[in-house]
Order: structure tokens, then sequence, then C-alpha cells
């Protein structure tokens, strides 16, 4: 292989499709009663969501450091030529920066802010194993390309409540307990980096959905059909498919890949989550 690619654990990718499209990930941590763990390595989003509804504090995250960038990118560069890394939004975390920090040690690899999370962030994480197919272009141009991409990528969610957001500091108590009793699912999105409330539903959170997938897709020509991403936290059976029945109802998607987020993002807006994510022309 020429080029790798390679991303944080934020990605929300698959174990299939890291293995499709040959992608390496370095963790970030989960903080549970003052213990680190790696994401997905050393504690799962099962674990964590146990840990919350059992009385426990809310975990939170921290950043891959420098040292753990250091010690993948060496790792990773053994058999490849160069590297393109592709992290979490430099507006939400620090690992951007410990990554250029880190890449400056080296002579052949690119840092690529996806000023996004979870499979947002994967979806540039692809793209880039897709460049990286044609043997031509070296790091420096796939790493380009991304960072072209980048501006067009679509990530938002929904969440059927607010409790999580509001134990991590991110929503007033007041904000929180009006939602919950007004049955207003919030629809968070990402622009520019930073996460921000794009919409409100109301009512049943199957409805909110529904409306949700509707509302982005529905008579929308400025998408990119060659993928889309379902991403999601625990949610109750027949609500990914049901997802997928509507996204297909309103564009002609070539792939639409169900993938559950991983303990960092679950830890920050909790069970039933979900989102649609993809690139425009």
């Amino acid at each position: 292989m020429k080029i790798k690619i390679t991303s944080d654990s934020t990605c929300d990718l698959t174990q299939e499709l890291l293995d499709r499209f040959h992608i390496a990930t370095v963790p970030l941590y989960v903080i549970m009663d003052g213990v680190s763990y790696r994401d997905s390595v050393d504690i799962t989003t099962e674990q964590i969501f146990a840990h919350v509804a059992a009385g426990g504090a809310l975990c939170s995250t921290s950043a891959v450091s420098e040292n753990d960038y250091i010690e993948f990118f060496t790792r990773e560069l053994q058999d490849c030529e160069g590297l393109v890394h592709v992290t979490l939004s430099s507006k939400m975390s620090v690992c951007y920066q410990n990554a250029c920090n880190a890449a400056r040690r080296f002579e052949h690899v690119q840092v690529v802010d996806s000023l996004n999370l979870s499979s947002a962030q994967g979806l540039i994480v692809m793209e880039g194993a897709e460049l990286a197919q044609d043997q031509t272009l070296d790091e420096v141009q796939i790493a380009q390309r991304l960072r072209e991409i980048v501006p067009k990528v679509d990530g938002s969610f929904v969440l059927e409540d607010l409790e999580y957001l509001r134990k991590g500091g991110r929503c007033s108590t007041v904000a929180a307990l009006g939602a919950n009793l007004l049955g207003i699912k919030p629809c968070i999105e990402v622009h520019n980096g930073q996460m921000g409330v794009a919409k409100k539903y109301r009512g049943a959170y199957e409805k909110a959905l529904r409306n949700y997938v509707r509302e982005r897709l529905e008579g929308n020509d400025t998408l990119r059909t060659h993928r889309i991403m379902i991403t999601h936290t625990p949610v109750d059976d027949g609500i990914v498919d049901m997802v997928r029945d509507e996204i297909l109802q309103y564009q002609p998607f070539a792939e639409v890949l169900p993938t559950d987020a991983r303990g960092t993002i679950s830890c920050h807006c909790g069970p039933n989550t979900l989102g649609i994510l993809y690139i425009h022309k």
C-alpha cells in the first residue's frame, strides 16, 4: 500500500468498513469513575450506558495524546510510503492539534481536520481510502482533496431527550426539563466544526425521525447519492430499518450504511440518538 488513511475512533465506522477500506484508528479515552479506558478497546458503549443507568456519574472523554499519535504513526508507517490522518473537529477536541504536533516528527504524514464528528468524519476517511487506491497520488495530494471535501459533508443527529447533554453541562436543567415536558426532540447539526441546534421536533421519536429524514432529503438535488450513513446509539428495534426505508423513499443512495456510535460520541448524546450523514456535490 502506497498511502494509508487513518483516523480517530470518533469516525464511528464498523469493523467491516475499516477492513474493507484498510483503515486503522487510534482510540480516544472514556473516563469512568476516574479511570481512563481506550474507546472501543477497553470499554463498550453498552458498559457506558449501563453504568449511568445504574446511577453512576456520566462518563467524560479525553483526546488522543501527542505521544499516542507518535506511536500510532510510527506503527502505521511500517507498511506504507505515506499516511493521511483524519481527526475529530478541531473545534471540539485537541486531537487535531496533538496530531499535527506529532506529524511534524515525520516526513510523510498529513493531518486533515474533518471539522466534524462520528461517521461524517468517517465519510471523509472513506473518501480518502478510495483516493488512495490511485497509486499516482501522494499523501499531500490526497490530504488536499479531502480538505476540499470537508465543507461538503453534512452531519446531524436527532436526540430523544437532552439528559446526557444536561449532565455533561452542554444544556441547562431548565432547557432539558422544558424540552422533555413538551416532547421536543432536538436536531443537533454540525456547522463549521461546531454543534448547534438546527431544528426542534415535537411528538414521538419515530415521528420526529421521519420528519427529520424527509426535511433533509426530499427534493434535495445537491446530494451525492453514492453513500449515506445511519449512525446511532442503542435505539428501539425497527428504528434503523424504518430510517433506511425513509431515506430510499426520497433519494436513490447506492449505499445506506448503518453504524453504531462508539463510546466517545455516545458519552455526550445518550441512548436513542440517530443521525443521517452524507456529502453534498
